[in-house]
């Protein structure tokens, strides 16, 4: 039997690092649209932002704590030190479930659009427990990025893992599936990967995605390329099976190699050939190198993982009663 579901304790959460420049605009739009919420019955007044400060080394935190002070709606996380997005991410999750109905994650920058919050209620309200927020187009990237985003998303597919197409950290999720998220231990966190897997009904909504207003963005290339290949290794054993195939591929090739150095012998065609022994020896030591890099990622990630320390550690916390 469902339960009907009624206007939910909502809570946004936004993962912050070094956004002082951005704060101020954010917490006033915010502000802004979950009175709105409010007033159409898509949210409770028990309903708030969450802003969890990564470790950040501007005023992040000191902003939080006036914006906590003055508005009623702001409550903040502050983490010992910086633990990247996905862990301030989580944390801010994991908070927000001991006292939300559900949980919308966002960016500081609001370059996600927040014209459809009301949208990701409202599908909750009719049963959903996770709610993707989905990219109509990428007009705003550069064609780079664009090219390499859309790419990473279908080399996930071919790999076999679960991720929603244009799907970022944009989306919803119930207190049921925050639970159930909690159960997943992993150290090497890749939550659009992770998400999928919980099950519960999901659904979509689409939009498009804004300019940044101020400040830069936070995943330049290096950390988009670190965040592409954590997401691979983590939910795919793929990459050893070529490393497999690629193994026996090379050893049938040198067979033959061998039977035509052999047939060239006694043939008398044989010519002293450095070049051609050069360039094998690279080549195959390139392919070695390479491989033994993608074992070592591998066993990295299980080094991580077998140490089982606190993906996170809490400085801070402020909260606010609830608002008239």
């Amino acid at each position: 039997m469902t339960t009907e579901r009624t206007a939910p304790v909502l809570y946004l959460v936004i993962p912050c690092y070094n956004e002082e420049a951005v704060l101020p605009e954010t917490v006033k739009r915010l502000t802004e649209k979950l009175d709105s919420m409010r007033e159409k019955g898509l949210a409770s007044p028990e309903s708030r932002m969450l802003l969890v400060d990564d470790g950040s080394k501007d005023a992040t935190w000191s902003l939080i704590s006036g914006f906590h002070e003055k508005n009623p709606y702001v409550e903040g996380v502050k983490l010992a030190h910086n633990r990247g997005h996905q862990n301030a991410l989580l944390c801010g999750l994991m908070t927000a479930r001991e006292s939300c109905d559900c949980a919308i994650s966002l960016d500081a920058d609001l370059q996600d659009d927040t014209g459809v919050l009301d949208q990701f209620v409202e599908k909750y309200l009719e049963g959903c427990d996770v709610v993707y927020g989905v990219r109509n187009k990428r007009d705003t990237d550069t064609w780079f990025k664009r090219t390499t985003a859309e790419g990473f998303y279908k080399v996930m597919k071919v790999l076999g893992v679960d991720v929603v197409f244009n799907h970022a950290d944009y989306r919803l999720m119930s207190r049921r599936a925050l639970e159930a998220l909690s159960e997943y231990r992993e150290t090497n966190l890749f939550l659009r990967g992770i998400v999928p897997l919980i099950g519960y009904r999901s659904d979509y909504v689409y939009y498009d995605r804004q300019e940044r207003f101020a400040g830069e963005s936070k995943y330049p290339l290096k950390k988009m390329l670190s965040f592409a290949l954590d997401g691979i290794t983590s939910f795919s054993v793929k990459p050893l099976k070529l490393i497999s195939n690629l193994g026996i591929l090379i050893s049938v090739l040198s067979v033959f190699g061998l039977l035509y150095a052999l047939v060239s012998y006694f043939a008398g065609w044989a010519v002293s050939g450095w070049t051609a022994i050069v360039c094998s020896i690279w080549l195959l030591g390139g392919l070695q190198m390479l491989c033994l890099g993608v074992v070592g990622g591998y066993i990295g990630k299980i080094y991580s993982e077998v140490k089982d320390r606190p993906r996170y550690r809490i400085e801070d916390h402020l909260k606010n009663e609830p608002k008239d």
